[in-house]
């Protein structure tokens, strides 16, 4: 348990001070991570709800974040380039990302290209239904690329690694919560990157 919970708090140290040097990138994973929050409480109550929760609000936040305000040039704070850090990323680097939210977007388009999803589910009778189809749709591909890239990281890395990064993920949401929840405020007072030594600490 030792061992696992070290190599918890490593992952989660590569990955704050690799791709979250931003205060806006920051400031959304907290969005982000309230509203993961919401959709955890949602899968018990209105599943196809909280996938719709999680893609549309948690990852488009989250994802926004890294694309569009993280810095992608040479990491003078760690002394590595980005090409070495997205070879080393556990989970999913910003190449297979963009796979992920491709097969995201291919969702609702491939229900409305056919309805029945080549016989695999009841046409949607309503707007209303489609979007709970997309929902469920969304949800599932949620728990797919976690299994996946689980699955994974066992045959390259290990069975530990493996696990380590989706109890990782999982907890995520609450790790962000108290990490970042100062960062909207230091945005406004115009720190627009985490210091350098706090990034080092």
């Amino acid at each position: 348990m030792k061992d696992f919970l070290k190599a918890l708090s490593i992952q989660r140290w590569d990955d704050h001070r690799y791709y979250h040097q931003c205060r806006i990138n920051q400031s959304l994973h907290f969005i982000s991570a309230l509203s993961f929050l919401v959709a955890y409480v949602m899968v018990f109550v209105d599943p196809p709800v909280a996938g719709l929760i999680g893609w549309l609000v948690s990852m488009v936040t989250r994802q926004s974040g890294h694309f569009f305000f993280e810095p992608t040039g040479y990491d003078h704070i760690n002394q590595a380039t980005q090409e070495h850090k997205e070879a080393i990323k556990v989970g999913y680097n910003l190449q297979r990302k963009i796979v992920l939210i491709a097969v995201w977007v291919a969702v609702p388009l491939a229900l409305l290209a056919s309805p029945t999803l080549f016989g695999l589910v009841p046409a949607a009778g309503s707007t209303a239904e489609l979007v709970r189809q997309v929902g469920w749709g969304w949800l599932l591909l949620g728990v797919a690329g976690l299994l996946f890239r689980m699955l994974q990281l066992f045959v390259l890395k290990g069975v530990q690694t493996g696990l380590v990064w989706v109890t990782k993920i999982l907890t995520d949401p609450f790790h962000d919560v108290w990490l970042y929840h100062r960062a909207p405020l230091q945005l406004l007072k115009g720190q627009r990157y985490e210091q350098p030594q706090a990034m080092q600490a």
